[in-house]
């Protein structure tokens, strides 16, 4: 005899199958109002010869689809979030975007707590309260993948930091990383004259490896490894693995007390400091100096590097030190993309437009002219993609408007693996802007790159600059104004 027929288990059955359709759904038909909201609105501007008016025109239009991209990021949440860290950057996006998104980066919905304590004994096989003499069931925060929670192990007399994966999370973001392929191949068709498809398919490869806590564990030990052992103090603290409190779905690391870089501000002026003072600058300097210390160690020398410097990965602590948290995004650059970039960190710093085009060329970027002074637009373009510094009386670079370099240079291939080199450095960028500290990346990787060429034979003792093999690292990337 059959079973009787359970409705509510076909309709559960039935709704899961049904939410990648209903998401993929709703994604359209919101990327689609906002992308047409803004080609509707070229066209009326142009029609108003005041430049203040259209200026005005444009921030009322900008604070419409900043509403309308919040509205999408927040109530779908999953891969979206991460669109909104992405593009909510003050130095990319406008103000209202920016003004909009930023709350989005560390507050994704929290999973609930019964469920928080169901994935936590199944994952490791006890009780909590057989594990932990202390849980704090409010999360120190949520984001995209996974959330946080602060802890005490049993018989432990230091608090750890419990990393626990919303349940289902990874059928929904793969959904919509396949959206945002199609959309990204779309949007360079018509509009954007630049390789975002190949920029799609490796933030799908990256981010899939983001949901086995193992492989960010691992990370997490081996860059931490690497910078605890250069004979200097690491420019950046980086958490230490706990014991074996480790599988695909849970993290246990050791907690690190600090105050989000976002909240640096609030933080200088409730200790009664002058936010635009010497003294909060000076921090803001140290702050930024040890972080871009540390990423040009991990990109020009090991080549294996945290790729995701959001503000939501970024704690200041005691002494304006800086710790880098969440590993689950890290790049293993081949030796031939780390010398070529290498290549081009020195032809920035040199601001040399021959070299700048020849590294293009060396690293596989390919790009079509589409205008006269190539080689200065070349420059430009390079400036634009791969260092921090902004032209003066700059706030936002605009990458995409009529008179930027990618609408002069079409980048028609872009190598997908350097993707999260450009991410990194757009991201180092947003958070200088933020901060408001201008200043070139390339400048302070210079001795770095200059070592990684001349360790692999590609650059004369005689060429040197900056001589930093003589006189280390971090004595030779002194803070440059």
């Amino acid at each position: 005899m059959a079973p009787p027929f359970d409705f509510k288990e076909f309709q559960a059955n039935l709704s899961v199958k049904l939410r990648p359709l209903q998401r993929s759904f709703q994604f359209w038909v919101r990327a689609a109002d906002i992308y047409t909201g803004y080609k509707v609105f070229q066209v009326r501007v142009v029609f108003e010869k005041d430049a203040q008016k259209q200026e005005a025109m444009w921030e009322r239009q900008h604070e419409l689809a900043a509403e309308k991209i919040y509205s999408m990021c927040s109530d779908l949440g999953g891969f979206f979030l991460k669109v909104a860290q992405i593009i909510g950057k003050p130095d990319l996006a406008p103000a209202p975007w920016v003004k909009r998104l930023v709350t989005l980066c560390d507050h994704a919905p929290p999973t609930p707590a019964n469920v928080v304590r169901c994935v936590l004994e199944a994952e490791l096989g006890q009780s909590m309260e057989e594990v932990f003499e202390r849980f704090d069931l409010d999360a120190l925060g949520s984001a995209s993948i996974a959330q946080v929670h602060r802890a005490r192990l049993r018989g432990d007399k230091i608090d750890v930091a419990v990393k626990v994966q919303h349940p289902g999370v990874q059928d929904l973001m793969m959904t919509d990383l396949r959206n945002l392929k199609a959309f990204a191949l779309y949007m360079q068709k018509t509009d954007i004259k630049f390789d975002l498809y190949s920029i799609t398919k490796e933030m799908e490869k990256q981010i899939g490896y983001e949901f086995d806590f193992r492989r960010e564990a691992d990370a997490m030990e081996r860059i931490r490894h690497f910078l605890y052992n250069q004979g200097k103090k690491s420019p950046v603290q980086v958490p230490r693995l706990i014991g074996n409190m480790l599988t695909g779905k849970v993290l246990v690391m050791e907690y690190i007390d600090g105050v989000p870089i976002l909240n640096l501000g609030d933080e200088i002026a409730k200790r009664g400091i002058n936010p635009a003072g010497k003294v909060a600058t000076a921090a803001k300097q140290n702050i930024l100096k040890n972080l871009t210390l540390a990423y040009g160690e991990m990109i020009l020398r090991s080549g294996y590097f945290h790729a995701d410097p959001h503000p939501g990965n970024i704690l200041v602590c005691k002494g304006s030190e800086i710790a880098l948290l969440d590993y689950g995004q890290v790049k293993d650059l081949p030796d031939e993309l780390r010398l070529g970039y290498a290549s081009l960190v020195l032809a920035l710093a040199d601001n040399d437009p021959i070299k700048a085009s020849e590294s293009f060329r060396e690293l596989g970027i390919d790009t079509l002219k589409l205008c006269e002074q190539e080689e200065i637009e070349m420059l430009k373009l390079a400036q634009t993609m791969f260092d921090t510094k902004l032209p003066p009386g700059v706030k936002m670079l605009q990458p995409f408007s009529e008179g930027s370099s990618i609408k002069k240079i079409s980048v028609r291939a872009f190598p997908e693996e350097l993707f999260s080199v450009l991410r990194t450095v757009h991201l180092l960028r947003g958070l200088s802007v933020g901060l408001g500290i201008n200043y070139s990346c390339a400048e302070q990787w210079r001795p770095i790159a200059e070592e990684a060429l001349y360790s692999a034979g590609r650059l004369k003792d005689k060429d040197f600059r900056s001589k930093p093999r003589r006189r280390g690292f971090f004595s030779s990337l002194l803070w440059r104004k």
